[in-house]
């Protein structure tokens, strides 16, 4: 069998006890292409991409049709027959670098393992090898980066660590699997030119996992379209992305913030089809008279923060207002988590002061401190024990702060809770693996809610989550912050969730703010170049 393609797939289905999870998954993969999976959790994208070299217990799937690589079929190769080929010819590089690197080896032999593994070259060869990689993925000092350890580099330089490993023996199709999902917009940016310039180079098959259509169709030639382990949709990139067919692809497309208008509601799946009416630049304006005219609820005083003789922080100065929802932007590493920890009092700051309510944030009981400021972080099911139930997991609080005459009174409110995040009190016993990662999320801040808090810090809460399951919680914070009337601080990397969100955004990078205004007014003429940088690289 002669083919032209360094990969075909026909008729991919896969089961598990007798449920499809797969079904009849058939494309092509070309020399020098990339090709797009896009689709949301649980739709199939990345299970596709690992049964090619078959990255899952096999004996508790169940396999059938063809997978062609050059030429030859490899669905039923044994275990040391895809030994072979992983690494070496299919390469696949993971979404979250910090849990696929080893954090008690030296990046530079974690890069050099897997070419003697491979017996591409003798330990002397290989040595020059890896720093020569190092360098091909744009690393400064590769000598220096070859002896550190995984979390001695920022997110963006691990990522590229991974890229180094994938890259190593010159393989003829990569796979990245979310590659740039947990990243900021300047670095995002860059891993995106570094895979094309790569592939460039080497003429390499790539295939790009991502629930993200509007990047996927800046990198891909061509796009796949998942839903529920079937292709709804395919073609050419541009074709998809300015002419989708199903309606399922628009709202992919549709489920990110618009640029240029504010929508009460984002486009979701659950109403899609329904007119959104928009807040008016009259309405907003009025709103933040109001708010800017009142008594901030918090104070951040020339905060300065250090760790081991580093300066994380420099004089951070910012008012938090009573209703307002706060955008912080900055890179990995800028000092957005630090001050959410400082305002936590979860460190011990050198200098400055933070006041809640006009008093001093260290001279309230903690306990009681606490109560009033609830964070929700940017993974759920982390953040959730997986040995609780959700609904214990949410009363916990509620019992350490002996809230509520009794047990009753509490399974009440948590029902009521439950509620409030559009869960079902049916949820009470079930545990964190028997949901989504977008109902785990609706869990988390479920919880954040149960001590009625004055204040919630969202942490990227919600990165890691597909576009239209992000539109959905965006729209679940907006209207609990109009029933229950919270102030929000809102921490993420993406730019277009800030822009929507936030009433005032503030721009920080390595440890001191850049810029600090109106949102609106920050994104249409800002003044600072490292805010036009951002921009930019989130095309604004």
């Amino acid at each position: 069998m002669k083919e032209t393609n360094l990969l075909v797939i026909k008729n991919l289905s896969l089961s598990i006890s007798g449920i499809s999870i797969l079904d009849n998954i058939s494309f092509k993969l070309k020399k020098n292409e990339i090709l797009g999976f896009v689709g949301e959790s649980g739709s199939g994208k990345s299970l596709t991409a690992f049964s090619i070299i078959n990255l899952f217990n096999s004996k508790k799937f169940k396999k059938s049709g063809h997978i062609f690589f050059n030429g030859e079929r490899i669905e039923s190769l044994k275990d040391k027959g895809f030994e072979k080929i992983r690494g070496s010819k299919i390469s696949i590089i993971f979404q979250e670098p910090m849990s696929s690197l080893n954090p008690s080896m030296k990046c530079g032999k974690q890069v050099l393992e897997i070419i003697l593994k491979h017996k591409i070259l003798n330990k002397m060869k290989a040595k020059k090898r890896v720093l020569d990689l190092l360098k091909m993925v744009k690393l400064a000092d590769p000598e220096t980066v070859f002896n550190k350890y995984p979390h001695e580099l920022s997110g963006g330089q691990q990522q590229r660590i991974m890229i180094a490993i994938a890259i190593a023996c010159n393989p003829q199709i990569l796979i990245a699997d979310e590659p740039t999902t947990s990243l900021d917009g300047i670095v995002k940016k860059e891993i995106i030119a570094l895979l094309k310039e790569i592939q460039k180079k080497t003429k390499m098959g790539i295939i790009f996992v991502s629930h993200d259509l509007n990047l996927v169709s800046k990198i891909a030639n061509k796009i796949i379209v998942l839903k529920r382990g079937s292709i709804i949709e395919s073609g050419n990139s541009k074709h998809i992305f300015n002419s989708p067919k199903n309606i399922y692809t628009k709202i992919l497309l549709n489920a990110r913030p618009p640029k240029k208008v504010r929508p009460k509601r984002l486009p979701s799946s659950d109403n899609i089809l329904k007119k959104q009416s928009l807040i008016s630049k009259r309405e907003r304006a009025k709103k933040h008279k109001k708010m800017y005219n009142s008594d901030p609820i918090l104070k951040v005083k020339n905060l300065h923060f250090a760790y081991e003789k580093k300066l994380i922080l420099n004089n951070i100065n910012f008012n938090l207002y009573r209703g307002e929802t706060l955008g912080l932007i900055g890179e990995s590493g800028s000092g957005k988590s630090t001050i959410a920890k400082s305002i936590l009092n979860l460190n011990n700051f050198e200098k400055g002061e933070i006041l809640f309510n006009n008093t001093n944030i260290k001279k309230y009981n903690q306990q009681e401190f606490r109560k009033n400021i609830q964070l929700v972080f940017q993974d759920p099911f982390s953040s959730l024990n997986s040995q609780t139930s959700i609904g214990f997991s949410i009363m916990e609080p509620m019992l350490a702060h002996n809230l509520y005459k009794d047990k009753d009174e509490r399974i009440s409110k948590v029902h009521e809770l439950l509620d409030h995040v559009d869960l079902n009190k049916d949820d009470f016993l079930k545990y964190p693996y028997q949901f989504s990662g977008g109902q785990r999320q609706r869990i988390v801040i479920a919880r954040a809610l149960a001590l009625s808090p004055k204040i919630i810090i969202c942490d990227e809460c919600v990165s890691a989550l597909d576009v239209s399951v992000q539109a959905q919680v965006l729209n679940l914070l907006n209207s609990l912050k109009d029933k229950f009337s919270f102030t929000f601080l809102f921490i993420s990397h993406d730019l277009s969730v800030i822009r929507y969100m936030s009433d005032r955004v503030i721009i920080l990078n390595k440890g001191i703010i850049e810029e600090n205004g109106e949102t609106d007014k920050v994104f249409q003429s800002p003044t600072m170049p490292y805010t036009k940088q951002l921009l930019k690289a989130s095309d604004y």
